[in-house]
């Protein structure tokens, strides 16, 4: 089972802070700011307290403090500080940066309090693209770096999961949807990333269109079956790790031949995997998108069949 994380290396400090170690060396030797602990062989190891100090600091030094009038606060006032940064102005980066110790200790109270907090000046789109999107950036380099294992980021995604679904039925019960265009979404075969999709099926549904949400790890086959019941369906589909480099051109080919785009449908992907797809393959039915923006701005210049 896997223990709460409260030992960090300096390493670890610099990828969840972003403050270079270098950096954080000098800020320690010149200005006393951390006081880690050390190994036998003198390698720092730093405490959760510390990792929230240096969250702090580092709030108030990317926000114009410099770093000599940082060090005279006092540490019991440094908090105090920082909320009335917060208060003041709405500051993306403490957000994430509370978002982050709220998955590093499994701490559900903390990221229900920082959303709650985020929803008294924003609302869920702004949250997702300005909060949510960079987070998730984040958490993927704490994830190559190792700083964070798979209970951490399966413990967050499923928070901002809930949230997602929570927004998607609030705009079902209001809004009259709009049948002129229908919109498929799914995840190929042993693709099992959904957030960014699940946020697609929310930004549509927002926008009054019907959506047919399939989830991950979709067959071909399945998709066929939705088709024949409806004409001139707008698929989109998110490719993280699949179908990886080795056969996305086989794929894309089959997707398009099975699914008759351009004939009858159109495909929209995004995703990782999808710069490896061969240019020549993408015309006015099949488009990639770099971004979610991306996509609700040509969501938003459809014109009714």
């Amino acid at each position: 089972m896997n223990k709460i994380k409260s030992s960090f290396s300096i390493r670890d400090l610099e990828n969840i802070s972003g403050i270079k170690a270098h950096t954080i060396r000098i800020w320690e030797k010149r200005y006393h700011l951390l006081e880690p602990q050390r190994t036998d062989t003198n390698i720092r190891n730093y405490s959760l307290d510390s990792l929230q100090k240096l969250l702090n600091i580092t709030l108030l030094y990317n926000n114009g403090y410099k770093i000599s009038n940082i060090a005279q606060i006092e540490e019991d006032d440094l908090p105090k500080t920082v909320k009335k940064l917060v208060d003041k102005s709405a500051i993306h980066n403490d957000a994430i940066n509370s978002f982050k110790m709220a998955m590093i200790n499994f701490d559900t109270n903390l990221f229900y309090k920082t959303y709650n907090g985020l929803l008294q000046k924003n609302d869920f789109t702004e949250i997702f693209h300005d909060i949510f999107i960079p987070l998730f950036n984040q958490i993927g380099l704490l994830w190559q770096t190792k700083v964070i294992r798979p209970s951490h980021e399966h413990f967050i995604t499923n928070l901002i999961r809930q949230k997602i679904i929570l927004n998607t039925e609030k705009v079902q019960s209001k809004n009259k949807l709009n049948s002129d265009f229908i919109f498929v979404l799914f995840l190929p075969e042993h693709e099992i990333h959904e957030l960014a999709l699940l946020y697609l099926n929310y930004e549509l549904q927002a926008k009054g269109h019907k959506t047919i949400y399939l989830g991950h790890s979709v067959p071909l086959e399945s998709l066929k079956e939705v088709s024949i019941y409806y004409p001139n369906i707008h698929f989109i589909s998110y490719f993280t790790t699949e179908p990886n480099r080795s056969i996305i051109r086989n794929y894309i080919e089959d997707f398009k031949t099975e699914l008759e785009i351009g004939e009858k449908n159109k495909f929209w992907v995004l995703g990782y995997q999808s710069q490896f797809i061969d240019k020549n393959l993408f015309d006015e039915n099949f488009k990639k998108f770099n971004s979610i923006k991306m996509v609700t701005s040509q969501i938003n210049s459809l014109q009714k069949p």
